[in-house]
């Protein structure tokens, strides 16, 4: 089981990852080109960051 310190860092990598990702696709977009793939790992981070932060919520009872 993952510890408090342990999931905080997991969300800021993956907040980071978002960003990063979120700025490909924009430029992606900008130039037409298939912006399938980065829209689907958008959609992975979305989901791992609600399950995460749901633990979180969980140790904080």
């Amino acid at each position: 089981m993952l510890t408090k310190p342990e999931i905080e860092q997991k969300l800021a990598n993956l907040k980071s990852d978002y960003a990063r990702i979120q700025g490909d696709l924009d430029k992606l977009e900008s130039i037409g080109g298939n912006s399938s793939g980065p829209i689907r790992e958008l959609e992975l981070i979305e989901s791992e960051m609600a399950e995460l932060n749901a633990r979180l919520r969980g140790l904080e009872l």
